[in-house]
């Protein structure tokens, strides 16, 4: 008699399902997108926007720290009634924060993303930037 297990006769649904996740797949071509100009674009649409406006707000951020570390009478200054330069300053730094996260909300939105989708697209269908302009 023998112990080893015989495959069902009927592979059934679920056995089929598995089957075909089996099968070799073509790798889509990450590569061959990444090393693109479409995407190099996309990549120099965004360093161009957020690396110059990170530094900008790290150095905003670091004067404002400075001035209240060194300068303070300076920042003590009365502006109207008790609100002092630190003050309006401090405030000021949320209203930066707010402003640069609505401002990349935009580009991002207009510029980034319609690249991004395009790309997507494309890498999805398996088709090139000359097979998808044709």
């Amino acid at each position: 008699m023998s112990t080893a297990a015989q495959p069902p006769a009927d592979p059934g649904p679920h056995q089929e399902h598995e089957a075909q996740h089996d099968a070799p797949h073509e790798a889509p071509p990450f590569t061959e997108v990444q090393a693109g100009a479409e995407f190099s674009e996309l990549r120099r649409s965004y360093r161009s926007f957020a690396f110059p406006l990170t530094v900008a707000f790290v150095l905003w951020y670091l004067l404002y720290v400075l001035l209240s570390n060194y300068a303070g009478d300076f920042m003590g200054t009365k502006v109207a009634g008790n609100v002092n330069v630190a003050f309006v300053l401090g405030i000021a730094q949320f209203v930066t924060t707010f402003l640069i996260a609505w401002w990349y909300s935009r580009h991002a939105a207009t510029k980034l993303d319609p690249q991004a989708e395009a790309i997507k697209v494309r890498l999805e269908h398996g088709t090139t930037r000359e097979e998808g302009d044709a």
